[in-house]
């Protein structure tokens, strides 16, 4: 065979789990080498929340949170169940406390902070912590990666370094009605100023997780080629000894004599793999993932006899979508109080702050429940929510773009019952459930669907209204606009063992081949358990991965 590179280890795939493996690789002494086939490098990761979940780590231990195995093994089988083994929970929770002690350990650059009381998505389950169990990265400075600055994937949305934390947001949307929304507001108007005269150029959430990610394989000596997709397996003797990628305008092969760790992403930009396992209706223009996001290990490890697991779920991501055909993934939207979703007639099918991926599940179960009548919904909400909270990327009282007028994204009336026939809702429904709504929003109880009754729901709520999460829809303007099943990634894909090798269908493993991330079979199952838990054990078995290959 005739090698045009040669290393011991290749990872596929530049999110938090491809550095995660490769920096782990670097440090055990593999030459490794990271691909990516987009122009810039941080997949899915740099558009993230940048949160991580794994229980009892020592960013919570610091924290004062205090939660254990058992509580965690007892959450994980309240919401993940059997659709997971209890031997990859176990390797989840105790190799996900030694990865992120690992990267610690590693750089000065690994550091994250626990993100008080985001609640895990099922507090009320057994084992749930209504306090939380998601870190998420400190701020970073863009600027220490140097010429790798520009080789990264920038956010969806330009802050113009009005750099907000998970931690800031959470008190930011409280601006107007709470001390500690006035007060944070200082920290970020500080960050603003050093970014204007100090031309720092701060980054939160996903961007600086990859931030720190990549300056930690950087200054390890990392290796790193964009533009490089991956096109198929070499094999020898049953065994992936390397792949072939396309470098530089032309075909490559490159020797991998310790393993391949496929980190990429999954399926959700390829509409001809939506239709084929995902529920119907589905469409790629729904996604948030980025445009790379194209199933590429798929067909390759078919051919191998890969076993597939999760083909039909994504990690949900209700959204809105622009002018310009982009998704707006509503997270912190769906809790402001004044505020209700309904379907296309009128009717409230859920409690609306219900976490995204779950929210998703059940837009899907009400369509067919109602013929079509939940995809596209409806979220409606009147001029006092829009003068108080942060909406759908836009601060407190500002207006809507001119041009989601003129495109017909958001719709508009001095009342209900004119709204209500700009959205084609059948006479008097929507009326109806407001008036409906309205009367949970004065008692503080909502007798059908229980919102702002777990911590969950409260985390994003109103903590001045009797409920934090309903007041009445009462203040006009009131404004429509269409929601739709869009996702962050799809959760299915290969399935892997305890020591991240890919199976076949008869439960051996395919030799030399590892996954982690998005492109595998999710450890979480069909479940979500908390903010930051696709990062976590992409990350965690993109370590364990990169150890294995070291021993073989």
């Amino acid at each position: 065979m005739k090698w045009d590179y040669e290393y011991d280890v290749i990872v596929v795939g530049s999110g938090a789990s491809g550095f995660t493996a490769a920096i782990t690789g670097k440090k055990e002494g593999l030459k490794t080498i990271l691909i990516e086939k987009e122009s810039r490098f941080g997949g899915a990761s740099a558009l993230s929340g940048g949160g991580i979940w794994i229980p009892n780590n020592r960013y919570l231990v610091e924290g004062g949170v205090k939660d254990s195995f058992q509580e965690a093994m007892t959450y994980l089988g309240a919401t993940v169940g059997d659709n997971t083994s209890d031997e990859m929970k176990e390797t989840y929770l105790n190799k996900g406390i030694e990865m992120l002690d690992y990267l610690h350990e590693t750089s000065e650059h690994m550091r994250f902070t626990y993100a008080k009381d985001y609640s895990d998505y099922y507090p009320h389950l057994a084992g749930g912590k209504g306090e939380g169990r998601s870190i998420e990265p400190t701020v970073f400075n863009l600027n220490q990666l140097g010429d790798w600055r520009e080789r990264m994937k920038p956010p969806a949305m330009d802050t113009k370094g009005f750099v907000m934390t998970g931690q800031d947001f959470r008190h930011i949307n409280m601006i107007t009605r709470t001390w500690k929304g006035k007060t944070r507001s200082l920290t970020l108007g500080w960050r603003l100023v050093k970014h204007l005269i100090f031309r720092a150029n701060y980054s939160a959430l996903g961007q600086a997780l990859i931030g720190r990610l990549a300056l930690t394989y950087k200054e390890l000596g990392g290796e790193l080629w964009l533009d490089s997709p991956f096109i198929d397996f070499i094999i020898e003797d049953d065994l992936i000894v390397g792949i072939t990628i396309m470098k530089d305008g032309k075909e490559a092969r490159v020797k991998a004599s310790k393993g391949v760790i496929f980190a990429s992403g999954g399926f959700s930009q390829k509409q001809s793999y939506r239709e084929k396992y995902l529920p119907a209706p589905t469409d790629k223009n729904w996604t948030s993932s980025p445009p790379g996001q194209t199933g590429d290990l798929l067909d390759p490890a078919e051919k191998l006899g890969a076993k597939f697991g999760f083909m039909d779920k994504v990690w949900g991501a209700p959204s809105i979508i622009d002018h310009t055909g982009m998704p707006f993934f509503l997270v912190a939207d769906r809790a402001i109080p004044s505020m209700i979703i309904t379907d296309q007639d009128g009717n409230r099918y859920i409690n609306e702050p219900t976490p995204y991926h779950e929210f998703v599940d059940t837009m899907y179960a009400h369509n067919d429940r109602t013929d079509g009548k939940a995809i596209h919904s409806w979220i409606i909400l009147d001029h006092k929510a829009k003068k108080r909270h942060l909406f759908a990327g836009l601060f407190p009282g500002q207006d809507f773009p001119k041009a989601y007028y003129e495109h017909g994204v958001v719709l508009k009336s001095d009342t209900i019952a004119g709204l209500e026939e700009k959205l084609a809702i059948p006479n008097g429904n929507l009326v109806k459930t407001v008036d409906r709504f309205n009367g949970f929003a004065e008692t503080g109880k909502d007798l059908d669907f229980h919102r702002g009754e777990t911590q969950h729901d409260l985390y994003y709520g109103d903590p001045t209204l009797k409920n934090p999460n309903l007041d009445e829809l009462n203040k006009g303007p009131f404004y429509g606009l269409k929601i739709y099943p869009g996702d962050i990634g799809t959760k299915g894909g290969v399935v892997m063992d305890t020591q991240a090798r890919v199976l076949k269908e008869d439960g051996t493993p395919i030799k030399g081949l590892y996954a982690c991330g998005n492109c595998s079979a999710a450890v979480m199952g069909e479940s979500y358990p908390g903010p930051g838990a696709t990062i976590g054990p992409g990350m965690t078995f993109g370590y364990i991965a990169a150890l294995h290959c070291k021993g073989n």
